[in-house]
């Protein structure tokens, strides 16, 4: 039965870690230069960890300033949205929370890849819904460098580390910064196009041996690129309409940063000019989970995107997963 309450945003932050490697960095090491990087992806720059920083620490620091933003210490639950979790098991959302002086609210991760801060966003809204929090602190981080093959050029490129967040409170469907209705969806059967092969229990429970490429990502490009466009188009049009939106309403469309191809086709597809289109892909790449809140956090500050801005999300991702939301954005602060 439910409750009314709704699921609203009252603070954002986000972290990219300071190691900046840009595409003459990676030429130096891989067949590639960065015309040719531009050219595929339309990234210049991504941020790497360097060894011994995790997930976990980026969630953290994101999470931080999201708090801050918030005007809050304390939150009733913390759901971490990531593929590199620090560890198989225990889950890194109870650290995270542990570490951020939180105390012992519930706190589990999400994995739903690129699409894990939509995901992470409808399990927030539920544990709102359901009472069992009054407030939710959402993070989305990766460290997909952890998982990349770093000779393999096609992925090595794109791919990068972040971390963005969200604290969202109860509140009234009606308020700016009222998460509106998630269209979310998967397809198991191309689970295939995007995956890590070993390491899982389906692997480790043969007695095979593992080949050593097996342990890192692999996308299926081509393939991935058509189903994305597809997917980001299809599900973006229906949250637009569940809420009530023409596609000509939304002011701006934020979009799991993929590729710069991705995300001008799925645009154009949807009529949305340029100029409602945030992106941030050229300065830190294909940040997996921590795309969106770390888009929306960035063009918060920048200014790009401003209180009473009609947002359209959508987000693509291994599973295949994918998603999409709105949002009457809020007035916020920025750290």
């Amino acid at each position: 039965m439910s409750t009314g309450r709704a699921a609203v945003i009252t603070g954002i932050g986000s972290y990219v870690p300071p190691n900046v490697v840009t595409n003459d960095d990676l030429s130096q090491r891989l067949d590639t230069s960065d015309a040719w990087i531009r050219s595929r992806t339309g990234i210049a720059e991504r941020c790497f960890i360097t060894p011994g920083t995790s997930t976990g620490d980026l969630a953290v620091e994101a999470g931080l300033r999201a708090l801050k933003s918030a005007g809050d210490e304390r939150v009733g639950a913390v759901v971490l949205a990531t593929t590199t979790p620090d560890q198989p098991c225990p889950a890194t959302a109870p650290q995270v929370a542990a570490r951020l002086g939180l105390g012992q609210v519930p706190a589990f991760d999400v994995s739903a890849v690129c699409s894990g801060f939509l995901y992470g966003l409808a399990s927030a809204a539920g544990l709102i819904a359901a009472e069992v929090a009054d407030s939710v602190l959402l993070i989305a981080a990766d460290a997909f460098t952890t998982i990349i093959n770093p000779e393999d050029r096609t992925t090595a490129v794109i791919f990068a580390d972040g971390a963005g967040a969200v604290v969202l409170r109860a509140g009234s469907a009606n308020e700016p910064g009222a998460v509106g209705p998630l269209v979310l969806g998967s397809d198991g059967e191309l689970s295939h196009l995007i995956e890590v092969p070993a390491g899982g229990s389906r692997q480790r429970s043969t007695d095979r041996p593992v080949d050593p490429a097996d342990r890192y990502f692999h996308m299926l490009g081509r393939e991935t690129y058509r189903h994305a466009v597809e997917r980001m188009t299809s599900v973006s049009a229906e949250a637009a309409e569940r809420v009530g939106w023409r596609l000509e309403d939304v002011d701006r469309f934020a979009a799991h940063q993929a590729n710069a191809r991705i995300l001008e086709a799925v645009a154009k597809r949807l009529g949305l000019p340029e100029d409602k289109q945030l992106s941030n892909i050229e300065r830190v790449g294909n940040t997996g989970a921590a795309s969106i809140p770390l888009l929306l956090a960035e063009a918060t500050a920048e200014g790009r995107l401003a209180a009473g801005h009609r947002v359209l999300l959508t987000a693509f991702g291994g599973g295949l997963a994918w998603g999409a939301g709105t949002v009457v954005w809020p007035e916020l602060q920025t750290f």
